[in-house]
């Protein structure tokens, strides 16, 4: 799978089929071997002899001076460790300088994670991917696989910069309590699709006993009122090491105003993901993240990366239980025992029972009898029914369970409450508590209760991604006239299965519906509501859409939907052109004349001597070729027109149905605009499109800004002035596509 933004082609990137896309630099052979990341094929670098060795890619990039560039890799050498680095060269290719990162701590030959970030100095036109390593000896290898180079990459939706993200380039953490802190690069074997982890981790080495701390230097702004997590990989010097995060508010006068702190629970010395979330207070400003130990001696180290600061998620949209209240991944979340003897806990170590991030609500009792669990009061956020919902496992003994809600007015008063029959909880494995509630009118808040029996004594039970959130259908489908497309809303699916989209049409012929990233088949799912917009449904014939969920590796879907719509057909007399990666500059237009088809075919002709036939020998016959002859009405269509023509991009032709044209899709060769009459004032213009019918393009995702912000914008950019300069057009901007 190529890697987003990369400037590499994939060949070079893969090292696949060859290793062409490298050449030596010193004291190497370069060859191709086999048992990579990406694929099978990696780049072997062989020293000649004793002393450094160094490759780089065959091509230059074309880079912009003082903008940032990534570069990382995927690694691996037994006996020596290695580097990256990116060699700037100037416009007639002669070497400026090459920007290094911290060699790896030691030799390794399980694959890990190197890179390299910095701003192209003054003079830099190209730019190239460098390894190099100092082996003692000859014949000595070292591998290279997965290799990017680019801007730099970032988690979706982080606050932070780049730099405190993945510490790259240089450090962005500051020593708070007894520390030195430096960059460092461990032998991590991250995920080849995890583009935002491993290379330079912020390192924390403690400088005496006791406690310890560092803190993120980029301290983005806030709005108070607002739900924030923080997270990040966190490598702990020993199992149990009271290592942890903190989520920190400061006023506009720079005064903390609020700590949050979520304790790693480390069973071992690997990579965990602690996270803590928290809201703004009243007078938060800036945000602020920091890592520490509460005990700690001498000489220990403490690593994190991927750092994020983010607006915290709901599991269910519109969900109004905040995430500290919902994941219990810094603790109880506020969640007490109101009667009974059950006592509440978070579950303990980090991924030893979750439904979602590291950990889950613990409920425990002694004795076989009836408790109470409540949770705090949330302000309801909209009227009509609501659903609440809460994944459990039974871990020890047996329950019976009943679910509660208590509503209360505007002036704390409770005026409602309803709740469920008791039911015995299932087990094994995890399962969901779904109970429907209609709130009065007359309500503001709700808290959540279950009342929990437990049937043996010393019975424990885990909960975990509670939600109350409108009910609404969990699937529909709208047609939207303006822009000829369906609107496909999946809702309450389960994060992290798999999801398939398809359209069939009354002949039968089913075809997957096209998502962010190519046809939808088997797509991850990122978020418990998925919208889908289908640009390329057929005009005026009833189409019908089915959706199915897959846990991963099933093939009996979870779910499935089914819709039946109709996207209505217009005038007659227009025709669509549409880009399926870039909706956005699709086009409805005034047909002049339909093409004459014609469809050409390879033949090779032997004539016999002596035989009246020649002997032919043809080809399958092409696809369809033709001028489709159109006009535009204002000056608007026509730049319109020239916006959707001027990638190149493979279009789809679509005509109301009876008019004897199929939908096709079609590349558009050497275009003529030509005017109607002479006189120039006429805005009327008159086009001829070359179209050559070609297949279906499968892999081709629409283009889309999903998860981005102006918050993401603010983070990469101080100024708006360096926005217009990295962004030739605001559809740039939206769909982030810088220059250089």
């Amino acid at each position: 799978m190529a890697i987003p933004g990369n400037y590499l082609s994939e060949s070079t990137s893969t090292i696949e089929p060859n290793t062409t896309g490298w050449a030596p630099l010193l004291n190497c052979t370069l060859s191709r071997a086999t048992g990579g990341t990406a694929s099978d094929g990696c780049l072997q670098m062989r020293s000649v002899a004793a002393g450094e060795m160094r490759c780089r890619t065959s091509a230059s990039y074309a880079v912009i001076p003082g903008v940032e560039y990534l570069a990382f890799a995927d690694a691996s050498g037994a006996t020596v460790p290695e580097r990256i680095g990116i060699r700037w060269l100037t416009a007639t290719s002669t070497e400026i300088v090459i920007t290094w990162a911290v060699t790896t701590a030691t030799a390794s030959a399980t694959w890990h994670r190197i890179a390299v970030a910095d701003y192209a100095p003054a003079g830099a036109a190209y730019a190239q991917v460098v390894f190099s390593s100092t082996p003692a000896g000859a014949a000595v290898n070292s591998l290279f696989d997965n290799v990017y180079l680019g801007l730099p990459k970032r988690s979706t939706g982080n606050l932070l910069s780049a730099n405190a993200e993945t510490s790259e380039r240089a450090s962005e953490y500051a020593a708070t309590t007894n520390c030195t802190v430096s960059r460092t690069v461990p032998m991590v074997n991250w995920s080849p699709l995890l583009y935002v982890a491993g290379g330079h981790v912020a390192t924390m080495t403690v400088t005496a006993n006791g406690a310890a701390e560092m803190r993120c230097t980029d301290t983005p702004p806030v709005t108070p009122g607002v739900e924030y997590e923080a997270y990040a990989y966190i490598q702990p010097p020993a199992a149990g090491s009271a290592a942890w995060i903190e989520l920190r508010y400061y006023d506009s006068e720079g005064v903390r105003v609020q700590t949050t702190r979520g304790v790693l629970a480390a069973p071992g010395t690997g990579w965990y993901r602690q996270r803590v979330p928290a809201t703004a207070p009243a007078d938060a400003a800036t945000a602020e993240v920091a890592f520490g130990l509460s005990t700690a001696t001498a000489g220990q180290v403490l690593r994190c990366d991927t750092v994020v600061i983010r607006v915290g998620p709901r599991y269910e949209t519109g969900s109004i239980i905040p995430l500290e209240h919902s994941d219990f991944e810094a603790g109880v979340g506020g969640w007490t025992t109101v009667a009974g003897v059950a006592t509440l806990s978070r579950s303990t170590p980090w991924g030893a029972a979750f439904r979602s991030g590291s950990y889950s609500l613990t409920v425990s009792s002694a004795t076989a009898t009836e408790s109470t669990i409540r949770s705090p009061k949330f302000t309801l956020e909209s009227t009509g029914p609501h659903r609440y919902e809460i994944a459990f496992q039974v871990s020890a003994g047996a329950w019976n369970v009943a679910t509660g809600i208590r509503y209360y007015n505007s002036g704390g008063a409770e005026i409602a409450s309803e709740s469920t029959v008791p039911v015995p909880m299932g087990t094994p494995g995890w399962w969901l508590l779904v109970t429907d509630a209609d709130p009065p009118d007359l309500a503001v808040k709700v808290a959540l209760e279950l009342t929990l029996t437990a049937t043996a004594a010393s019975s424990t039970v885990r909960f975990d991604r509670a939600a109350f959130y409108p009910s609404l259908p969990i699937d529909d489908a709208f047609v939207n006239d303006a822009t000829a497309s369906v609107s496909l809303v999946m809702r309450e699916l389960e994060v992290g299965n798999l999801l398939t989209v398809s359209r069939t049409t009354p002949d039968g012929v089913r075809t997957l519906v096209r998502g962010p990233d190519g046809l939808i088949d088997r797509m991850p799912i990122l978020d418990s509501t998925v919208a889908v917009e289908d640009y390329e449904a057929p005009l005026g014939i009833e189409v019908t859409y089915n959706y199915e969920t897959y846990e991963v590796g099933e093939t009996t879907p979870d779910r499935f939907g089914l819709w039946t719509r109709t996207v209505p057909a217009g005038d007659p007399n227009e025709v669509w052109l549409k880009d399926p990666g870039m909706p956005q500059r699709n086009i409805r237009l005034l047909a002049q004349r339909a093409p004459d088809w014609q469809r050409n075919i390879a033949q090779g002709e032997y004539r016999v001597r002596g035989r009246r036939n020649s002997v032919i020998l043809s080809d399958v016959r092409g696809g369809l070729e033709g001028e489709l002859l159109i006009w535009t009405r204002s000056d608007e269509e026509r730049r319109n027109l020239h916006w959707l023509l001027d990638p190149g991009r493979v279009l789809l032709w679509q005509a109301a149905p009876g008019m004897g044209i199929e939908d096709v899709y079609v590349a558009v060769g050497q275009v003529t605009e030509g005017r109607t009459v002479p006189q120039a004032q006429e805005v009327w213009r008159s086009w001829a499109l070359p179209l050559r019918q070609v297949d279906m393009p499968t892999a081709l995702g629409v283009s889309g800004s999903a998860g981005r912000t102006w918050q993401d914008v603010l983070a990469e950019y101080g100024t708006w002035a360096d926005v217009l300069a990295r962004f030739a057009t605001w559809e740039d901007v939206y769909l982030n596509r810088p220059k250089g």
